[in-house]
């Protein structure tokens, strides 16, 4: 326990014991002002260090949030231990030992019966609240961790995204000076062109490289320049054709993929007049597919696949909807998903948060819910107790709420701690883990 709990101890202590001798003592004097508030101080310090070292303990050896059924059933096993020996323990020293109003047989006799079971329900209603206290407290701590290492993972994710994109500036910039520098020889003039048209998709790529997302009709737009500057290279060599809906021009894609995919299409496969590379780019269903005649050039090392391999992890830090890749001995395809808005690394990671809040807010309700009852038992309970023992001492008919509601409480406990509709959760959830395996 804390300093601070130790100050709380007393001050409540102190109040309970001025409310005593000013509501209950009928000789006001320094002596019995002195006794009740030793006796206020017996109670709280011995039941409140008691529950608090018990409940220190168990956080320690059981965390709330790793072994929530395991604490549950513990704690309420420990708290009415712990409670029945305090309780019995402050009332022998209370009645026997400083005030000898009883002897210890008399006491063991049940002398002081009623006032034990009432001390006990009211220092197990203190202890359901210091352990329903400390709860809370786990899981706003969990909470806050949840929310740092979602941020964590966003943070990872937005300069994991810009990594991918930093791939392209000199991997493009590294393969137009090569076409440049062959073009000044074989065509001067060509070469002005060449110069003008990679002027614009380095502008292209200078503008985009900072977006997650851009719309189909932009990129369009810089494929044609690009498919240009091929032109300008291949000539006869390679044809391009692009069919691509007009409603699907303000769908969104990820930048540059059009232009990695041209040049993977370049790349891999032979062009000649005689057999030139067709390339089409055109739009099917929700995809924009870019395919090509399949032409294999014959390379003296297998290729790395980074292009793509960049294509479908930017994808996959943005979407769920996969890349296909298609090959045939005929043609070779690539679909890329259009999205309808654009999505963000940010907002995935807002959506994460949220579910993890709103699993929290429906784990707090239920706890609260439980707690709120067990609060009630404790407190309705003790109330008919002293009612049924005060007007009538032949019939005892407390037993059958207190059996009843507590058999109602201990159900509840057990639905909101794990043994009800979450254990089902987790058997369904192994289930399919092995049938996944």
């Amino acid at each position: 326990m804390k300093r601070k709990d130790f100050i709380i101890l007393f001050w409540v202590s102190l109040g309970i014991g001025i409310f005593q001798f000013l509501v209950f003592i009928e000789h006001k004097t320094i002596k019995t002002f002195v006794l009740s508030i030793l006796i206020s101080s017996l109670y709280t310090f011995f039941i409140g260090v008691g529950n608090g070292f018990i409940n220190d303990y168990l956080n320690k050896k059981m965390p709330w949030i790793e072994v929530t059924r395991k604490r549950a059933i513990t704690s309420v096993v420990a708290i009415l231990i712990v409670n029945f020996v305090l309780v019995y323990l402050c009332n022998y020293i209370n009645f026997v030992v400083i005030q000898k109003d009883g002897t210890l047989e008399e006491f063991l006799a049940g002398k002081y019966n009623f006032s034990n079971w009432f001390m006990i329900n009211l220092a197990l209603l203190i202890s359901a609240f210091l352990h329903a206290k400390s709860f809370m407290e786990e899981l706003k701590k969990a909470n806050k961790k949840e929310v740092v290492e979602q941020k964590l993972i966003a943070k990872s994710a937005n300069a994991q995204f810009e990594s991918l994109k930093n791939q392209l500036d000199p991997h493009f910039l590294f393969n137009s000076l090569n076409v440049l520098s062959s073009l000044i020889d074989e065509n001067p003039g060509q070469a002005q062109k060449f110069t003008a048209s990679m002027s614009k998709i380095y502008r292209y790529v200078l503008e985009q490289k900072d977006k997650e997302m851009v719309t189909v009709e932009d990129e369009i737009e810089f494929a044609k320049i690009y498919c240009d500057l091929l032109k300008t290279r291949f000539e006869d060599s390679v044809d391009f054709e692009f069919n691509v809906r007009k409603e699907d021009m303000r769908k969104f894609v990820v930048p540059l993929s059009l232009q990695l995919l041209l040049e993977n299409s370049i790349k891999h496969n032979f062009a000649t007049s005689s057999k030139p590379l067709l390339i089409k780019v055109f739009s099917e269903n929700d995809t924009l597919c870019i395919e090509n005649n399949l032409q294999v050039r014959e390379q003296l090392k297998e290729s790395a696949g980074i292009g793509l391999a960049n294509i479908v992890q930017r994808y996959s830090l943005l979407t769920k909807k996969n890349v296909f890749i298609e090959k045939s001995e005929d043609y070779f395809k690539v679909r890329l998903p259009m999205l309808n808005d654009r999505p963000t690394v940010e907002k995935v990671s807002e959506k994460n948060d949220d579910k993890a809040y709103q699993r929290a807010k429906k784990r707090v309700k239920e706890i609260k819910g439980f707690y709120g009852n067990f609060t009630s038992y404790c407190i309705i309970i003790p109330f008919l107790i002293f009612i049924n023992l005060y007007t009538q001492n032949r019939y005892h008919w407390f037993w059958w709420p207190l059996l009843g509601w507590g058999v109602g409480v201990a159900s509840h406990a057990f639905q909101v701690f794990g043994i009800g509709t979450s254990w089902q959760e987790k058997k369904i959830q192994e289930i399919m883990d092995k049938q996944k395996k």
